[in-house]
């Protein structure tokens, strides 16, 4: 019987490392939730790490029904006074958008993959 040859390990760890690495990558990261009130005729914050299949909760906050209404047309929502609005970002890009109710209020979203 010919002796027994030891049995190379199987090096993993470069491998969990990658692994690792794409779990903690914003890509992989999971959608979020933000919002964005309109109050006193204008729009308040607007994130900036916005990616696509992140929800946006728009909160209506004014006495008078407000719209978020790409130039574009990929997205109109519209709310009443102390209404919320979810919208599910679909598509990367830069979109400006305005109220087509109050020509002042104007946005624009950045969408990252």
């Amino acid at each position: 019987m010919p002796p027994r040859r030891p049995i190379p390990s199987i090096v993993f760890p470069p491998m969990i490392a990658a692994l690792a690495l794409l779990a903690a990558s914003p890509a992989c990261a999971d959608p979020k939730e933000v919002t964005i009130v309109m109050g006193n005729m204008t729009y308040g914050k607007i994130p900036s790490d916005l990616k696509v299949g992140d929800t946006i909760v728009w909160v209506n906050r004014d006495t008078v029904i407000h719209s978020a209404t790409a130039r574009d047309h990929s997205f109109d929502i519209r709310a009443n006074p102390n209404q919320t609005v979810k919208m599910t970002v679909s598509k990367a890009g830069t979109f400006p958008f305005n109220c087509i109710y109050h020509s002042m209020m104007r946005g624009t979203l950045t969408v990252g993959q």
